[in-house]
């Protein structure tokens, strides 16, 4: 199942991907963020479940299952740039924006922003043709509104 996916993912030939495999595609862009520190704890994957639950609309049960299927496409799947690019040809722009901010959520998660999921971060924001500027203020939009939800608490 996961190889069918990623020969999709990875290959030459535009191929449309269902809206299943567009959001695998993202959930294992989540844990490749969540991974890039070395440091993928409990708390960034219940954030992931989280995001996921909020994002597909999915049960907790579900999310969580999503995210391991994720965990298993993104270690199979190594080419970061080829796996962004089929995302970015197939799901509009504002869309990609709403990843990257998951994706700073993800970074913002276990409280401990790495410089290896900002480099990967802004990669990926680059790869899905968000310009620099736009990704400086959705991360800035994040951080404060994930401080503003650690006040309420």
């Amino acid at each position: 199942m996961f190889m069918d996916l990623i020969n999709r993912l990875m290959g030459d030939a535009p191929q449309t991907l269902p809206p299943a495999d567009a959001d695998l595609a993202i959930a294992a862009l989540l844990v490749r963020v969540a991974r890039a520190d070395d440091h993928y704890n409990d708390a960034e994957r219940a954030h992931i479940d989280r995001v996921l639950a909020c994002r597909e609309g999915l049960t907790p049960e579900a999310a969580a299952a999503r995210r391991l299927e994720a965990e298993q496409l993104e270690v199979e799947a190594t080419d970061t740039v080829r796996f962004t690019r089929q995302i970015k040809d197939r799901i509009a722009l504002e869309d990609r924006c709403a990843v990257l901010a998951a994706m700073w959520e993800i970074a913002y998660a276990d409280n401990a922003r790495s410089a290896d999921e900002d480099s990967l971060i802004r990669l990926v924001a680059g790869l899905l043709g968000i310009p620099d500027q736009r990704s400086a203020q959705i991360r800035r939009q994040v951080r404060a509104r994930m401080a503003g939800d650690q006040t309420d608490a």
